[in-house]
């Protein structure tokens, strides 16, 4: 078991996450206040997630900075065992990763594909904060298509902002997660070729040049297949 699953385990079975109740206020010299606005509650989870694994034992490091991962599991391999947090409410409305930095960054740092996601949905009413659910996922797990791009991404004013995310838990959406990382990278590939920022620049070598990262960092391939050989099982035809 991963260190990962270890920390989903103990959340689920050793404090009962799942539908924990809290609030969060503040305090100003003699006057306090119950924060009931929303923008806070992701930021509040996390920290509140790092002093929680510190009073339990469980060795980590915070990434306090702007930047992936938001936790390291493993202090002394800090290329392992990255933890990247996400909250929501409703449906997910996060972003997974910046577009242009992520494609980038998996070639320098290839064990990001394989870091984990806790994914936290909960509910604020009157300042009480409630945890629904939580899950435990890997990057292509959270990840689908969509009808505009192989990968689902924010796309605005001609430009590719985001990776977005599939919602997962659901039976009845259009788009499903994907079922393996090279799946995803294959789509992954093509929406480069497809984006005119990218399809001059990079997408040319950007797969050969993942791939030997990628050899070289965990000494196996990454056969990474074309996605019009696979999006059948994505995309339904008409």
């Amino acid at each position: 078991m991963c260190a990962a699953e270890k920390l989903y385990k103990a959340l689920q079975e050793d404090f009962g996450f799942e539908g924990a109740t809290g609030s969060i206020r503040f305090n100003l010299k003699d006057y306090q206040i119950t924060v009931e606005q929303n923008n806070v509650v992701g930021n509040i989870l996390e920290e509140w997630l790092d002093k929680w694994m510190t009073s339990k034992g469980i060795t980590h490091i915070h990434n306090e900075r702007q930047a992936s991962p938001d936790f390291w599991l493993n202090p002394d391999d800090l290329e392992k065992d990255w933890l990247e947090v996400k909250s929501f409410t409703g449906s997910p409305n996060f972003d997974v990763a910046a577009f242009r930095s992520f494609i980038n960054l998996i070639i320098d740092k290839p064990w990001k594909l394989h870091s984990k996601h806790l994914l936290i949905k909960y509910k604020s009413e009157k300042g009480i904060v409630t945890i629904e659910k939580f899950w435990m996922k890997n990057l292509w797990e959270i990840c689908s298509t969509s009808g505009s791009w192989p990968v689902k991404v924010q796309y605005k004013n001609k430009v590719i902002v985001n990776i977005r995310p599939s919602t997962w838990y659901s039976e009845s959406v259009g788009y499903h997660s994907f079922e393996c990382l090279e799946d995803f990278l294959a789509a992954l590939e093509e929406t480069i070729y497809r984006y005119h920022d990218t399809r001059s620049t990079i997408a040319e070598h950007w797969s050969k040049r993942l791939c030997k990262s990628y050899k070289e960092h965990y000494g196996k391939e990454l056969a990474i297949p074309r996605w019009n050989d696979i999006k059948s099982k994505y995309i339904k035809e008409e």
